[in-house]
């Protein structure tokens, strides 16, 4: 299992697939299967059996996509990056962006 430097909450861009070049917010990290759940992206549908209250179907939810084939996107760059690390003055460790070293964390 590889470290994962992508978080809830960051927008990605897809670079395979075909979801290649939509960009979306991760809603989920799957750490234990190196996926991430992006919003309205790799949607599949799921049927589903009525329950008690009658309710069932065929669902549309998010399926997950492989961490290799998506990229943080960079504020100032505005593409797709890869991601480094840096230790600031107060010792706190945040994430930066390999082409203009813009700190990705807030």
């Amino acid at each position: 299992m590889r470290e994962v430097n992508i978080k809830k909450g960051d927008m990605v861009l897809v670079t395979a697939g075909k979801e290649k070049g939509k960009t979306g917010k991760v809603l989920s990290v799957i750490k234990e299967k190196n996926r991430v759940v992006v919003e309205k992206l790799h949607v599949i549908k799921r049927h589903q059996r009525p329950d008690a209250k009658g309710k069932g179907g065929i669902l549309e939810k998010e399926g997950s996509i492989h961490i290799s084939n998506v990229m943080v996107l960079c504020n100032r760059c505005n593409t797709g990056v890869r991601v480094g690390f840096k230790v600031l003055e107060d010792k706190k460790k945040v994430r930066v962006c390999k082409k203009c070293n813009e700190i990705l964390d807030e």
